[in-house]
């Protein structure tokens, strides 16, 4: 009686390709000479090897499905086959460690094999394996000042390829990654979510990097935990006194005098009504106004001999 390639791989006649390739390297992982030191194990192995041959391909798969053994081996008649000539006849290279080598890759196949990041032990013998694990992937996450003074969450949508259950193809599918942003965080904050990157066989899917990006403001500029606001005033203003009134993140109304001769390097800072500091958020950098003093464009004579007089000083 011929072999039954589908009984030798166990597995039924309906099995998808990819069944086949799943009872294979479970069985002729547990069945190799490196790791099986049982009687019968090597020639089992061999069975094994000439299954998947004949069974991964599909035209030596269809012959032998309609013909048997009997007709791969040995030939179909012309009256059989579509072409009016014999077909070729089959015969096994008698090599199974090609075969599984073509298989899993690579001269040292024992190389790659990890379940759930643990080395595959067979019987007394454990296989430690290189693995690898892919560059990180880095992407910019834009947020507004509002959006890091106040703390939000983001979500994110991202589409990675992942192994199917047989462990040898692989699909796209999305996922959604949930950032939760704290209030006080920096240009340049890197946000990392372990291994979420492409899975493949024989590597470890790379962790994706997300960085800060401060988007501009329209009222403020940010220097680490502090808030510079920019105010526009007259030279009378600069030289008699004024208040500024400046609306803040969180939505108060602050009005704060100037008393002082505004010179081109004053600054006036307001203590505790920068940003929130990420250690500590109850923790907030200053408020630091600077001024662009707006001098006229022209003075009458009158004027310019007013100004003389105002601006002489006598002891």
């Amino acid at each position: 009686m011929g072999s039954d390639y589908y009984e030798t791989l166990e597995i039924n006649r309906n099995a998808a390709d990819a069944d086949i390739k799943k009872a294979y390297r479970r069985l002729a992982l547990k069945f190799h000479p490196s790791s099986n030191r049982e009687t019968g194990s090597a020639e089992i192995f061999s069975q094994l090897g000439e299954a998947y041959d004949v069974l991964s391909d599909p035209c030596k798969k269809a012959t032998y499905d309609k013909f048997g053994e009997e007709g791969l081996k040995g030939g179909i008649p012309p009256e059989c086959g579509s072409s009016g000539a014999w077909s070729s006849k089959y015969a096994y290279h008698g090599n199974p460690d090609k075969t599984f080598r073509q298989f899993f890759g690579g001269n040292n196949p024992f190389t790659d094999f990890y379940i759930n990041d643990a080395p595959l032990q067979f019987g007394g013998l454990q296989l430690i394996e290189v693995k690898t694990q892919d560059s990180h992937i880095e992407r910019d996450l834009h947020l507004s000042l509002d959006d890091l003074f106040h703390g939000c969450t983001k979500k994110i949508k991202i589409s990675r390829r992942v192994m199917n259950e047989d462990g040898c193809t692989s699909s796209i599918k999305d996922k959604i990654l949930t950032i939760d942003v704290e209030r006080g965080w920096k240009e340049g904050t890197r946000i990392t979510f372990p291994k979420e990157g492409d899975q493949g066989p024989n590597s470890i899917p790379a962790d994706i990097v997300f960085i800060v990006r401060q988007k501009s403001h329209p009222l403020f500029v940010r220097q680490q935990n502090d808030l510079i606001y920019k105010a526009q005033i007259s030279l009378e203003m600069a030289l008699t006194g004024f208040s500024v009134e400046v609306e803040t993140l969180d939505g108060r109304l602050l009005t704060i005098p100037i008393n002082d001769i505004v010179h081109p390097a004053y600054k006036k800072v307001v203590t505790g009504e920068g940003m929130p500091l990420s250690k500590d958020p109850s923790q907030r950098g200053n408020l630091i106004i600077t001024f662009d003093v707006q001098f006229p464009e022209k003075l009458s004579t009158e004027r310019r001999q007013l100004i003389k007089q105002a601006l002489t000083f006598k002891p």
